[in-house]
């Protein structure tokens, strides 16, 4: 296939060799750099890239150029390059031309001119986007090879953990693709050893659990020391930000997570109202981001373990985890974050991972290209979901139990999905029942108000419904409300609750019933379910850490 193409254009002879020499000496070694002079051959480039099959990852243009301005180009490029990445060279005078096109053509960033030195200006910038093009795209650049069945449960476990841990992956179907079929035979594999993880440089792995997976992948699965300062449990956004503090203030750190890192943040196609970023990013994107500053301070992170009991020992707290382990600390901060609430119908639970989704990740999206897909959930989660879902899919239906999707979803998403015109939004609507042979094909719809059932053809529903909290394993020494969330600081205090505090302070704000134990984020009791409060929540976890280690 070829390394992937990064394309300059600039009609300035001399401007547009300078920036093809520095992405070069940059990025040639993987990358397959080339130039033209205007958008009219830049096309003709791109076009002729196209019908070979080459993958094109980036498109550099100059904005002002004659016949054709580079965000024109750019917007035409979309037809021979739909994934590639787009940078538009520009001057100051023109960034408010910059800034609408992000929201017009999907920009995904301008850059002022001159760009020197590139190591500071240029080098920062396209470093992010073609990692970002690598995630998007992993069968550009892919060596790992999973061969599973479409519809198989744990073939599409196997995928999501692959997709969210940012390991690129190439996916063979066994019943349609015969170069799988091949590779399964000179395995000698069965039926009951898919999905079939094909590793370069590794043992063959057979239906493999998350952890037989990370093992293999050289992601750690256990931690290193015998006592930390701070033991963090999950990896969502409060859980990432509370590490990153932690270690970078030199406090011994480690991090258990029992899927990925992320949470329910890092499937997000988008978010849009975090601060700093006026394009939006990804989910993955800001986890990947994180991940590589918890790493850079030097805090551990322990993968594919779930953390089943937690208990106090004297000044110490020790975090049980599943099978065997555990990992003593000093402080616990607890982030773990909620799940989706199981949906109420009849058939869902049977065709969970064969059609019926909770949450859905980027890579999810390209397998509906041209059906019509289902998504319950009127929160932005769901919103952002069914924007991914209609690059796609032919229709988009989601389906709201309530009367108005403005009651629960951010306006500026509601008002992008009311006018999509491959959204549909049925309000008062429900499932009542999901139907088909060994993978989704029915669903049996109610309207609320009328009791008017209505079945529909698809195979895909994606559910984003309700919070929660995953906390059990807490036992009941930590103090949560009947839905599971745990209570924390003045809340402990509250009217009702019987509570017998040891110590003659009172407790910290985000400090649970057990002292030195802290939550952060989703988990914690009327906590505002943003990923800018999460990640507040979980930096003053670690100043609350410090105070408590101060007076203990």
């Amino acid at each position: 296939m070829g390394k992937p193409v990064v394309l300059a254009v600039d009609d300035d002879a001399e401007v547009c060799a300078a920036i093809a020499r520095d992405l070069r000496s940059r990025y040639g070694k993987d990358h397959q750099v080339m130039r033209a002079d205007s958008g009219a051959q830049a096309l003709d480039v791109l076009t002729r890239l196209a019908l070979r099959g080459r993958p094109v990852a980036l498109i550099a243009s100059d904005q002002r150029m004659p016949g054709m301005t580079g965000i024109q180009l750019l917007e035409e490029a979309r037809t021979h390059a739909p994934t590639a990445k787009l940078l538009l060279l520009t001057a100051y005078a023109d960034t408010g031309v910059a800034i609408k096109a992000i929201n017009d053509i999907g920009l995904d960033y301008y850059l002022l001119k001159p760009w020197d030195p590139p190591e500071d200006r240029l080098y920062p910038v396209v470093d992010d986007l073609l990692g970002d093009w690598r995630r998007e795209n992993p069968d550009e650049t892919s060596e790992l090879r999973v061969l599973g069945h479409r519809w198989s449960e744990r073939s599409h476990e196997v995928k999501t953990f692959l997709a969210r841990n940012h390991v690129p992956y190439r996916w063979y179907d066994i019943e349609l693709d015969a170069e799988a079929q091949r590779l399964a035979g000179l395995a000698g594999a069965g039926p009951d050893d898919m999905p079939l993880v094909l590793v370069p440089e590794g043992e063959t792995l057979r239906a493999p659990t998350s952890r037989d997976l990370a093992g293999a992948l050289g992601l750690r699965t256990s931690a290193t020391q015998p006592l930390y300062d701070v033991c963090i449990v999950g990896a969502g956004p409060a859980g990432l930000a509370a590490a990153v503090y932690a270690a970078s203030e030199g406090l011994s750190t480690v991090i258990v997570e029992r899927e990925a890192p992320g949470g329910q943040a890092g499937t997000s196609a988008a978010i849009e109202n975090y601060l700093g970023f006026p394009r939006g990013l990804t989910g993955a994107d800001l986890t990947q981001r994180a991940v590589a500053q918890v790493s850079r301070f030097g805090a551990e992170v322990v993968l594919a373990r779930d953390v089943v009991g937690l208990e106090p020992r004297g000044p110490v707290r020790a975090v049980l985890l599943e099978g065997d382990g555990e990992i003593e600390a000093r402080a616990v901060i607890v982030s773990t974050g909620v799940s989706y609430r199981l949906l109420e119908a009849a058939g869902a639970q049977a065709l969970t991972g064969r059609g019926v989704y909770y949450g859905a990740t980027a890579s999810d999206a390209p397998q509906t290209q041209g059906e019509d897909v289902y998504v319950v959930g009127a929160a932005n989660s769901a919103g952002q979901a069914a924007l991914n879902l209609a690059r796609y899919a032919s229709r988009v239906v989601l389906l709201v139990r309530g009367r108005s999707l403005e009651d629960t979803m951010s306006q500026y998403l509601s008002e992008r999905i009311q006018a999509h015109e491959r959204i549909e939004v049925r309000l008062r609507t429900e499932v009542e029942c999901c139907a088909g042979d060994g993978h989704l094909e029915t669903l049996r719809l109610r309207e609320r108000d009328t009791g008017v059932l209505e079945e529909v053809k698809t195979n895909w529903l994606f559910v984003f419904i309700g919070a929660s909290p995953r906390t059990d394993w807490l036992g009941s020494q930590v103090l949560r409300d009947g839905k599971g969330f745990v209570v924390t600081g003045q809340d402990l205090r509250s009217p009702g609750r019987e509570l017998e505090w040891v110590l003659p302070r009172e407790p910290f704000a985000l400090e649970t019933s057990v002292p030195g134990v802290f939550a952060a984020g989703d988990v914690r009791l009327d906590s505002m379910k943003r990923v800018a409060s999460a990640v507040g929540e979980g930096a003053m976890s670690v100043y609350l850490v410090h105070r408590y280690l101060a007076s203990s």
